[in-house]
């Protein structure tokens, strides 16, 4: 297997442009709990290039009822990117690290959590004046300031490269 380069630029330009529609060719769940897990994996998809098809513990969308966990889900696609499910994230796709928030970069991941739950993950998109500046679904934002938000802890996960 081999590992190549997460390319950021391409996560970012996907996320400016859909922050504020919805690709048709992926179903929204805003209804449904939440788009926001949804839009992340459709950034990270378009900085990878490559989905992991593997049943219950990989990172997939075919359609709304042919997709892993990972896909959709705030908690499931930290361990998917982390390597939490198994052990290790060792298959293909793209894969990450927890980092200090301060570390973050563009095309990275910030997950907020409250009320006892991690709730939304969203796609860090620049900085301002060395505030992060992200783009998210559910409340659809694009290049929305940190401190605008209500959390009580965050988690950045760094996106370190793609499997192949």
């Amino acid at each position: 297997m081999e590992v190549f380069p997460y390319q950021r630029e391409k996560a970012v330009a996907y996320a400016l442009r859909w922050a504020y529609a919805r690709n048709p060719a992926y179903g929204d769940f805003s209804l449904l709990g939440g788009d926001c897990t949804n839009f992340v994996s459709q950034c990270l998809f378009a900085g990878s290039g490559v989905m992991d098809p593997t049943p219950v513990f990989g990172w997939y969308y075919i359609s709304m009822e042919n997709r892993a966990p990972a896909w959709s889900g705030v908690e499931e696609l930290y361990k998917f990117l982390s390597g939490a499910f198994a052990g290790e994230n060792e298959g293909i796709g793209p894969f990450g690290e927890k980092i200090e928030v301060e570390r973050l970069q563009p095309g990275d991941l910030l997950q907020f959590y409250d009320a006892g739950r991690w709730y939304h993950s969203s796609l860090v998109t620049g900085r301002a004046g060395g505030e992060l500046l992200l783009a998210a679904h559910t409340y659809d934002a694009l290049n929305r300031p940190l401190s605008s938000y209500r959390y009580s802890d965050l988690r950045g996960l760094h996106i370190l490269g793609t499997r192949v």
